[in-house]
This record gives C-alpha cells, structure tokens and sequence, in this order.
C-alpha cells in the first residue's frame, strides 16, 4: 500500500505510494499503501534492529554495519528503515516492488508483527527522542527505533492495479540507518530528498517519476533544534503526483545524531498537512501510544 504516494503491495506508509505490510522490500515512501505500507513495513523493521541503531547512540561510536543486525542499509524512502515493500513511492518505492528499502532490504521475519494502529495523539521514536502527531484521518504505529504516521485514504495504485496506495504517510528514523550521509542538518536534508521522492513515487505504483520541481528549502526548528527541510513536487508518468519532504534535525536525545522524517503526500492533498505534522513534533521521554507528550 502506498502512502501519501506511497503504495503497499498486497502490503507500505503515507506520503508517496508503499506497498502493503508485509510485502518484501526492493527499494525507497510512494504514492501507494507504498506510503502507508513501506512506513508500516519500516516500523516492523526498525524494531527487529532495535539493538544495532541503539548502538548508533552510544558514545563509543563504531560504524553502523558493525553494530548489529539490519545496519543502515540503503536509502530507502519512507518505510525504507521499516523495510516495508514499496514505501512512499510505490510498490518497492524507485526500485521495484520494495518499501523504501528498509537496511539491507529486510523483510519481517515470521516471529514479528505488524506493530499496532494508534489513531490520535502521537507515536514515538524512542531511538530519536521525539513523537509524530497523528493527523486527522491518519493512524500511527511505532517501533523501537522510528515511527511514522499513514493516510487511512486508500486506492489502487495506478501503475500497478495489483497493489493499494495510500494518500500520503511520514515516518523517522536516524539517517545514519538510512544511509543517508551529512555533517550538518542543511546537507543531511538535501542529501536524502532525491532517495525519498524514488522511494514514494518512484516505483512502478506512479509510473516512475519524469521530473520534479524544488517547493522550498529552508531552516526550520524542530522539537526545540535546528533543523532544515527539503520539499520537492514529483511529476509521475501515471496517476497523481506527489509532493515529498525530507526534514533533518539534530535528536533531542543525542545531538550527535541526525534524525530524518520522510514525508509523502499525493500532490491532491492539503500540503498544511506536511507543516501540521512539522509543528508538532515534540520531544518525547516516553511512549506514545495515542498518548501526547
């Protein structure tokens, strides 16, 4: 299903396409239940890998592909660190059938489960130190190392009829864990927006992306850090467009980590739902659960 032009295919999270929990992820959020799904697949994932990204915290350093299983794999999108199939780009996001990657394109093993649905207050990533608000008509779900937030708005991706797409999703993770390379917020943004619009709408749910034109860069403060977001319009070949963002901001629980949010949303919805979930990031010290905090 994809989310937010995210798809997920017979199972992804809300921005661009993800394909559907608990498809096996080839690449990056897209327009289908992409979105929802490769967000969802993503939260499963960063949960199996809990021990290996807490590691990325710990004082003593040591690269990420040492510290367990999982690592930060590739780019992925949104849902990539879940590893869910497709992720905001549609069934496998950019590159195939696959979430947005997920480390090492890892797929749930049989003793995981899909984390479950919150509908209102927050979910938190205890790994970065922060919730996401869980926007009217969107569900949350959270794990031990990230969080995102999905559409409940869903369709039949139109590059890939077989898999369902959701209207938009977001999700965070550390970008070490994406694999997502950068010294300061500024360039750890901008270095992630291209995989995160391929991971949302540039799968086979949209048709692939054809162009895609730079909405705003800017500094940003994010949970009381300052950060710097990324928006771009990705002009598909099938079906709607999609507007993807990618937000970076040192965590409030280690400001030697930059935490990353993907977001992607399909190019027919309210863009205020990108700055909503923005404004309301906070810095959390426990769990979410529908819980504010």
């Amino acid at each position: 299903m994809t989310t937010g032009g995210h798809s997920q295919t017979a199972g992804h999270p809300a921005y661009a396409a993800y394909p559907a929990y608990p498809t096996a992820p080839p690449a990056a959020p897209g327009r289908r239940l992409r979105v929802g799904a490769a967000v969802a697949a993503a939260v499963v994932v960063l949960a199996s890998i809990g021990v290996g990204v807490y590691a990325l915290t710990d004082d003593r350093g040591g690269s990420p592909a040492s510290q367990g299983p999982g690592g930060p794999g590739g780019s992925g999108g949104p849902g990539g660190p879940f590893g869910g199939p497709g992720g905001s780009g549609g069934s496998g996001g950019s590159g195939g059938s696959g979430g947005s990657g997920g480390p090492g394109g890892q797929s749930p093993s049989p003793e995981q489960s899909e984390p479950p649905k919150v509908r209102s207050g927050s979910v938190t990533d205890a790994i970065s130190g922060i919730s996401l608000p869980i926007p009217k008509g969107w569900y949350g779900q959270e794990g031990r190392a990230g969080a995102q937030v999905t559409s409940d708005d869903s369709y039949k991706c139109p590059g890939d009829t077989s898999s369902t797409c959701t209207k938009g999703g977001a999700y965070s993770a550390p970008a070490l864990l994406l694999g997502t390379k950068g010294g300061t917020a500024e360039e750890v943004a901008k270095a992630d927006i291209a995989a995160n619009a391929k991971e949302s709408y540039g799968g086979k749910s949209y048709g692939g992306i054809t162009s895609h034109d730079v909405l705003a860069a800017k500094a940003v403060t994010v949970a009381g850090q300052k950060g710097y977001m990324v928006r771009w319009k990705a002009v598909t070949s099938k079906g709607a467009d999609g507007i993807v963002e990618s937000l970076a901001f040192p965590s409030p629980a280690n400001a030697r980590q930059m935490v990353v949010v993907r977001f992607g949303v399909d190019a027919d919805q309210k863009e205020a739902v990108l700055d909503e979930i923005t404004k309301g990031i906070k810095v959390s010290t426990g769990s979410g659960n529908g819980q504010d905090v």
